[in-house]
């Protein structure tokens, strides 16, 4: 019998006999409707990212004046930043950063493709990006916004080139030191080649490259100062330890949804005290647990908090100018191991580096240093320490660095040193 042929005056004159019939066609299967295929918002995973401060320095100590510096401003010309994606993929997304301005930052337009050279993109992968569907976007003081999605074949560890150009009269507002960035007069945001570019000092705005993923992808965020972000005697190095750690997870076999190494260092940033860059306790969700996709972070703050003091005479002034203890380091760190256990994100902590005859060291200052070592060895609420100390030192004088790791400043790594701080992650707690 087809239910759907029978209509009201059928079952009426079925009586009694067809009541007994109801149970069997109510299993039996009914003519279903086709539903649209619901669309999948793309899964994002962090590619490259670089943690953002203010243009304008803010004093080294609260109650102290800044250094003076030039307030400059853009003149309409366009930028282009390369940065290398990590991850491969089909589809991108570029983030822009106003997290510093003072005033509304106007995107006129902008454009991504496959870098070709230092001021060059491949021609046919130039395409303009857009905010919503549009070409511009404005950015509140304060915000950032992402891009939508575009379309781009990017293979891992590609170089990428975004372009972007800002209205004259703009003041800097949000810049980092990753990415090297050229400049070129007026409008060129959809031209391909960009001869006679002019470097630029430092990087502006855009601060992330997202990948539409399929599967997991490890993110691996390195939190801390210079010694992540990669200085080596006063100077940004062409390698840092994210660097070497990028290239030892390369060098792994068999990782499904492939992985990222995020280098969220600030040279000179402390863990509890605003300076160059926001203080770590207050960064921490946004550089490092805000990235798309994040899975692991690495921890590696605190030398700065240990080294930077004012004399003993002035100490009395102001809490702020008294340097921190080994109890205030110990719980800003635990606030950081704390934020990142909320969001389900396994925890990697550094031991802190020597740095014996730098020019901020003092017995006491490492005193304070072993006993926050200490703690970071003892910790059962992390994931794994990864004892960087141990990696460094010089056997001789455990205060001092390895003179073949030291870049010559006695604080900052030198390449090998910093290979040597890469090779010292266990790659098992990462890859498990």
């Amino acid at each position: 019998m087809r239910t759907d042929l029978l209509t009201r005056r059928r079952f009426a004159q079925a009586g009694l006999a067809g009541c007994a019939g109801l149970g069997l066609l109510a299993t039996l299967p009914l003519p279903l409707r086709a539903q649209p295929k619901a669309v999948q918002a793309p899964r994002w995973a962090a590619s490259w990212a670089a943690a953002p401060l203010d243009y304008l320095p803010a004093p080294l100590f609260p109650g102290l004046p800044a250094m003076p510096a030039r307030q400059q401003r853009f003149e309409g010309q366009s930028l282009r930043q390369l940065v290398v994606s990590a991850l491969g993929g089909e589809r991108v997304r570029v983030r822009f950063s106003n997290l510093f301005g003072r005033q509304p930052l106007r995107i006129m337009e902008a454009s991504v493709g496959l870098a070709a050279g230092a001021d060059a993109v491949a021609p046919a992968t130039l395409q303009r990006l857009r905010f919503g569907g549009r070409i511009s976007v404005l950015i509140a003081p304060g915000r950032e916004v992402w891009s939508d999605g575009a379309s781009l074949a990017i293979p891992a560890g590609r170089t990428v080139a975004v372009s972007y150009q800002i209205p004259a009269g703009t003041p800097f507002g949000t810049v980092h030191a990753l990415g090297p960035t050229v400049m070129t007069p007026d409008a060129a945001v959809m031209r391909a080649n960009w001869r006679g570019a002019t470097p630029s000092p430092m990087a502006h705005i855009v601060t992330g490259l997202d990948i539409a993923v399929q599967a997991t992808p490890r993110v691996v965020v390195a939190f801390g100062d210079s010694i992540t972000q990669g200085t080596g005697n006063g100077e940004v190095s062409p390698a840092s330890y994210p660097d070497r750690l990028a290239q030892r997870l390369r060098e792994q076999t068999g990782m499904q949804g492939g992985f990222a190494v995020i280098n969220a260092g600030i040279g000179g940033n402390r863990l509890l005290v605003d300076g160059t860059g926001p203080r770590g306790v207050d960064r921490f969700r946004r550089d490092a647990l805000g990235q798309s996709g994040v899975t692991h972070v690495l921890i590696l703050i605190g030398i700065n908090d240990l080294g930077v003091s004012l004399p003993v005479a002035m100490q009395g002034l102001s809490p702020a100018f008294r340097p921190a203890s080994t109890e205030q380091l110990a719980a800003g760190l635990q606030q950081l191991i704390g934020q990142a256990r909320e969001r389900v994100v396994k925890v990697l902590l550094g031991t802190i580096t020597p740095f014996k005859g730098a020019a901020y060291w003092s017995e006491e200052k490492e005193l304070r240093r072993q006993a926050l070592n200490r703690w970071i060895r003892g910790r059962q609420d992390v994931d794994a320490v990864v004892d960087f100390d141990q990696a460094l030192r010089d056997a001789a004088d455990p205060a001092a660095m390895n003179p073949l790791y030291d870049s010559g400043d006695h604080l900052h790594p030198g390449p090998a040193g910093y290979a040597a701080m890469g090779d010292a992650v266990d790659l098992r707690e990462l890859t498990e």
